[in-house]
Formats: C-alpha cells, structure tokens, sequence
C-alpha cells in the first residue's frame, strides 16, 4: 500500500514513484536525505525510511530546522537490488557535471548517453533546485571497512560533526574517480555542504541506523 506520509515528485522509467518525506518548519534551513541511489545497496533505503517514521512520529525531533526525504532515487534498481536504473545506468554518474563521462555501457558504473538522460537524475535535480537546501546527505553503503562520511563542496564541517557521532572517517574523496556524481553537482559545483554518508556493508540494517540515527538529526 502507498504510504500516506510520501508525495510522489517524480517517476522511474518503468513509471514507479520516486517519493519523498517533506516536514515544514518555520526556519528558513532545510536539509535533504536522499537513500537509494543505487538499487543494490538496500541499507540506504531503510536508514531512510527509519528516518521518516522518526520525524514522522516525534515533532519536536530535528525540529530546529525543515526535512525532505527521498528514500528511493532508484526505485526500478532497488526493485531488482541492481546498482543501476532499468536503463543500465548508474545515477550517481549521470549527474550534469563538467566532469562527466559517458563511459562504457558495460561497465556498472555508465554515465548514460548525455549527462541528466535519465528521469530520475532529473527528479532529483529539479528537487534540490526547488528546494534550495542548507545541506544535504545522500546515504549509500560500501565494503571492505571503507565506511566513512564523504564530505564535497563546503561540507568538511559537517562531516567531522557527523563523525563524532558515528564514528566513521572523515574523507574528501572516496578514493577513486566520480564522474558525474551527485557529490560533485551538488557540493564541488552549487556549493552546498554535501556528504556521501557510506554505510558499512558488513553492518546489519538495524545497526547502521542505530549507528547513525544521531548523526543524521546532528
């Protein structure tokens, strides 16, 4: 069944809604949470969702500022539990940087044809340019211990107040090259303080968000 606590702000390719949480509040500062950018990492979507019914539940949490939470970006990936959308491509590369690449259709991480090509960039592009957030954390998972919070644009800050609740890593760079990634569009190029919050891929669901619960509201 629908949840009556989302609003659809946009459409996958195979016509699934993408959907997000808005709490208002009378201050001017907004953050947004995105999860499930890419389809196989399930453990962004629940953080998420774990998010919404917090603020859904208790309105004096977080109440310091307003909320926008988009917990699936990639809906037809997340149904699939594949990291790309129906298309085959990765949305965290299709993002319209100066840097993007188009890449190899093969490779899972194709930037798609044109920067943007894809409906759901597009949704989330047209959403933070709406919005106009303060900052925002786009919440994926990694292996082998690279957990850490990624920190782009103005976002150092942040991140190190994320990480003393968390006790993730402070990085600038997840150590190898992002195309087009949303980090870049929205930290590097619009200034905005952007995190990539990698969860730890060996941690339980539960875990993560226990883990990180505060550090979000943080």
């Amino acid at each position: 069944m629908p949840d009556p606590r989302l609003g659809r702000i946009g459409t996958s390719v195979e016509g699934r809604p993408i959907e997000s949480f808005v709490r208002r509040s009378l201050r001017t500062e907004t953050n947004i949470i995105f999860g499930g950018f890419h389809g196989n990492e399930p453990k962004s979507v629940y953080v998420a969702r774990r998010l919404i019914e917090l603020l859904a539940a208790d309105s004096t949490t977080g109440s310091n500022l307003a909320w926008v939470v988009v917990p699936m970006v990639n809906p037809d990936g997340c149904f699939r539990r594949k990291r790309r959308n129906a298309n085959g491509v990765d949305i965290n590369r299709n993002f319209p940087t100066e840097n993007w690449e188009r890449g190899s259709p093969r490779s899972r991480m194709f930037g798609g044809e044109f920067p943007a090509s894809e409906p759901e960039t597009r949704t989330v592009v047209k959403l933070v340019e709406r919005v106009r957030p303060s900052r925002i954390i786009a919440i994926h998972s990694i292996d082998r211990g690279r957990e850490c919070n990624n920190y782009d644009g103005p976002g150092r800050a942040l991140a190190e107040a994320m990480s003393r609740v968390n006790g993730y890593p402070v990085k600038n760079s997840i150590g190898y090259p992002t195309p087009g990634s949303f980090g870049t569009w929205a930290g590097v190029e619009r200034g905005i303080p952007t995190i990539t919050l990698e969860l730890p891929s060996r941690h339980s669901p539960q875990r993560c968000w226990g883990d990180n619960m505060m550090s979000l509201l943080r």
